[in-house]
């Protein structure tokens, strides 16, 4: 949060003789680079906000949260075909978190949750994205009224699930303006926004187990999208 400077930040807390070394050190000298106030606290103050921290909390103000133009305003910025990812009622924030993450690593301009029945970006969906939220614009719509306009902005939209009308990676178009859809962990897209979509794509499995996490077959499905890009900007 602190590297991506998107949000304004008030307080860090830190647990009273924690060793600072490594990240933690790093943590200390970005905060003294803005002059955000550092104080140390008993542990127990910090387990109170959260039994799984790491010696240090940030108080802050919410999440940036961006309008669907800012999105593909990137997009162009970049002077790159638009990648957006929506995700229909994904309740983990694991899930999310790991999503976010993945979006983040392969260049979605984007990412799009409904207004209810969602896990939103709490502190427990950075963590799982690693951060990656911080430097990803996410904004909150309709997904159906969001899926109508990224089409009216020249946007293909493929679902993603199992069914046998799915058709396999190799028989979707998956280069060009593109929005991906991922559905809930156990009832997948709701039906008004399944029908939105221009394609359904399905997985090709094999095994015993009949079904990928939703997090781990949203990831698949953008790497592939990525590689039909060219794996575009990738780091050397």
């Amino acid at each position: 949060m602190l590297r991506a400077g998107r949000r304004k930040a008030f307080q860090v807390r830190l647990a009273r003789g924690v060793k600072i070394e490594g990240r933690l050190e790093e943590t200390l000298k970005l905060a003294r680079e803005k002059s955000i106030p550092i104080e140390e606290v008993p542990r127990d103050t910090l387990n109170g906000i959260n039994s799984h921290h790491q010696g240090i909390a940030l108080q802050t103000e919410a999440y940036p949260y961006v309008g669907l133009d800012r999105i593909l305003d990137l997009a162009a910025e970049r002077e790159e075909a638009p990648l957006v990812l929506l995700l229909d009622t994904l309740k983990d924030p694991q899930n999310l978190g790991s999503l976010i993450r993945t979006a983040e690593l392969v260049g979605v301009h984007g990412v799009v949750l409904p207004h209810r029945r969602t896990a939103t970006v709490t502190p427990a969906v950075i963590s799982a994205s690693s951060g990656a939220s911080e430097h990803i614009l996410i904004t909150q719509a309709n997904l159906a009224q969001t899926i109508t306009g990224l089409k009216d902005a020249g946007l293909w939209v493929v679902g993603l699930e199992g069914s046998r009308e799915a058709q396999f990676p190799g028989e979707v178009d998956l280069d060009g303006p593109l929005a991906v859809v991922v559905g809930s962990e156990g009832e997948g897209m709701r039906s008004l926004v399944r029908t939105s979509c221009d394609f359904l794509m399905r997985l090709p499995m094999r095994g015993q187990i009949d079904s990928l996490n939703a997090a781990v077959a949203g990831s698949v499905a953008l790497y592939l999208v990525w590689q039909e890009r060219g794996f575009q900007g990738a780091r050397e």
